[in-house]
């Protein structure tokens, strides 16, 4: 009799098992990784409901951070991802292919603002034209991300650079650098958001999708200087900021060019069909980008690559959504 108890129990004990693990793998949902600018957040965070809810068998696992430096965690921590967007297109070219990606595709484009708020000294006399002056005053503490790691970090430099060239302010460059202590740089440029909206900072370089989400103040700069406008990249050229290469120990130059957007899917990535999918999404003009445009991003419609060979290396479904231009 005790055997047969026990023999039941068993049987009794496998059937649950085996009927949980069964719930399990029905559930178990596909992953599909994704690093992104850290600009991009929010309205990858809006995506990925969407996303999402139209496919509830896949999890996007996002991780936001310097575009720079997400890329380098590809190329050089070898961690795993499916899909990397970056804030400068030009990080993928120069970092993560030919050997950990195939292809690059510009998506949207954006712009370099000066954030504040109500709480900012001098915030009722701040504009656009006297913005430098203020930022030279003593006592004023602003700052931008690092120029290492995110490319909105170099791009606030290239607009400082620009400035004095388009102002006609010898110096210039200098004399606001000298105002702003290395404490004030910060990995990426949406960690300024908290520091401004609790008054511990005054003044921060963002992108203007990032001002409109966060409401933030801002100031608008000329077109000279914001990095908006491909038709100013000859003036834009003229910047240059020296950053970290590849090596450690090594170094190579960033020239200004306007604020271009890329993405692209790892060569080895574990779930080319999710990521595929998510980007199908995001390239559509009904889709993802136009999430971006409500979020005060403008998306290239259709989106862009540079040549007809790199067309012909996009995924099937992404063909259609994408022009070649320069």
């Amino acid at each position: 009799m005790k055997r047969l108890i026990k023999k039941t129990v068993l049987i009794a004990t496998l059937v649950t098992f085996v009927g949980i693990l069964s719930v399990s793998m029905a559930t178990a949902k596909e992953k599909v990784i994704i690093f992104h600018a850290g600009s991009l957040t929010v309205p990858f965070a809006k995506m990925e409901k969407i996303f999402e809810a139209k496919y509830p068998n896949i999890d996007l696992l996002r991780e936001p951070g310097g575009s720079t430096k997400m890329a380098r965690m590809i190329s050089e921590l070898h961690k795993p991802a499916d899909i990397m967007a970056s804030a400068d297109f030009k990080v993928i070219d120069k970092t993560l292919i030919p050997e950990y990606a195939t292809w690059n595709i510009r998506f949207a484009t954006n712009q370099l603002v000066l954030c504040y708020t109500d709480t900012s000294r001098f915030a009722k006399e701040v504009n656009a034209d006297n913005w430098y002056k203020i930022l030279g005053r003593k006592g004023i503490v602003w700052g931008h991300s690092d120029p290492n790691l995110d490319p909105c970090g170099y791009r606030s430099l290239m607009v400082l650079q620009l400035a004095e060239k388009f102002y006609g302010q010898s110096g210039l460059y200098d004399k606001l650098i000298a105002n702003r202590p290395k404490e004030n740089i910060r990995p990426k440029s949406v960690e300024l958001v908290s520091l401004l909206k609790t008054g511990n900072m005054d003044y921060a370089w963002e992108y203007l999708s990032v001002a409109v989400q966060h409401d933030l103040k801002y100031i608008t700069l000329d077109d000279h200087i914001n990095l908006g406008n491909y038709k100013y990249d000859p003036f834009y050229k003229q910047a240059k900021v020296k950053v970290t290469g590849k090596k450690p120990g090594t170094w190579l130059y960033r020239s200004g060019k306007s604020c271009t957007y890329g993405i692209t899917m790892i060569k080895d990535c574990s779930n080319p069909e999710g990521a595929v999918l998510f980007l199908e999404y995001l390239l559509d003009p009904n889709g993802g980008l136009k999430v971006l445009k409500d979020m005060g991003q403008p998306p290239f419609v259709p989106c862009r690559v540079s040549t007809e060979k790199a067309l012909n290396t996009l995924p099937a479904p992404l063909k259609k959504l994408v022009e070649v231009k320069n």
